[in-house]
């Protein structure tokens, strides 16, 4: 039987020259970024408060795996980008450049993302780079925060956290008292960590929150954007919830159940807590928002 020419069917030849690219691009970023891995690996990512990042990788390359055929596709059907995709290209290596010989890690991780940008673009059009715009976006919370950011911020939340449970706890008739981010209850005094400060919880749940509206699709950009900015007060409001637990176990079973099991179980019930926030505020915003994304869809 002879194939009937003009089917559209694609030749196994063609889709595999149409892969090459991709997978040297893949290799000469692992070559690039293998390095970057391993340095944040044994230093940043080894540490509680941004351990996250390699499973921020890991979803990456899963939402480029869902978005698999639609790449292909607009590899196929786009044409290389001219000067703009060079651009960004060049701006990516001026990144990675200056952080490598800096030791500035911030740079060396944030420079993979102009990189990938301009690699695809100038590879396959900027096409590709519109599919795959969400996956390369979500590897922002895989570059560690800068210092300078962190120490910022940090004392301010603490001192905000602290504030709020002392006065809960109070208003619930618990003999509490405070001083800067020192917390006195009974007979124990507790310090609010910069761990407890709740600043890398938001990050982490800001990326869970986009993550969890790109997986929904919801059609009304307005409430993306509104639950992406509610995020960070409920984060916040769990933060206040998980030292205030580890504030009453220690007054009721002691120092050593405070600053045992329990107080990383308290980790657990934040991102808990917070997860649950974000789902009851997403039904809210649903009520709302319901006969809108209907006649939009």
């Amino acid at each position: 039987m002879n194939t009937m020419a003009g089917s559209g069917a694609v030749s196994p030849t063609r889709n595999l020259h149409s892969m090459l690219p991709l997978a040297m691009l893949a290799f000469g970023f692992s070559v690039m970024f293998g390095p970057v891995f391993y340095k944040l690996a044994q230093t940043v990512w080894n540490t509680d408060e941004q351990g996250h990042g390699p499973i921020i990788l890991g979803v990456v390359v899963w939402l480029l795996w869902l978005r698999r055929d639609a790449l292909h596709a607009a590899a196929l059907a786009g044409q290389p980008a001219g000067i703009s995709g060079w651009v960004v290209l060049l701006l990516g290596l001026l990144t990675y450049v200056v952080g490598r010989i800096q030791n500035i890690v911030t740079f060396e991780m944030g420079a993979a993302i102009p990189l990938l940008v301009g690699m695809l673009a100038v590879s396959f059009g900027w096409r590709v780079v519109r599919v795959a715009a969400f996956p390369i976006f979500f590897i922002l919370f895989a570059v560690p925060l800068p210092g300078a950011v962190v120490d910022a911020l940090t004392q301010p939340l603490k001192q905000a956290v602290s504030w709020a449970a002392e006065g809960i706890l109070y208003a619930m008739g618990y003999p509490i008292s405070r001083t800067g981010v020192i917390l006195r209850v009974g007979q124990y005094q507790l310090l609010v960590a910069d761990a407890c400060a709740g600043l890398n919880s938001m990050f982490t749940l800001e990326a869970l929150g986009l993550l969890y509206m790109n997986i929904v699709g919801h059609t009304s950009k307005l409430r993306n954007v509104l639950l992406a900015i509610l995020i960070i007060p409920m984060s916040f409001f769990a933060n206040i919830i998980r030292v205030m637990i580890l504030v009453l176990v220690t007054y009721h079973f002691g120092d050593e159940a405070g600053q045992g099991v329990v107080h990383g179980a308290a980790g657990m019930v934040l991102f808990g807590v917070a997860l649950l926030l974000m789902f009851i505020i997403d039904g809210i915003l649903g009520f709302f928002f319901r006969n809108r994304e209907g006649k939009t869809a």
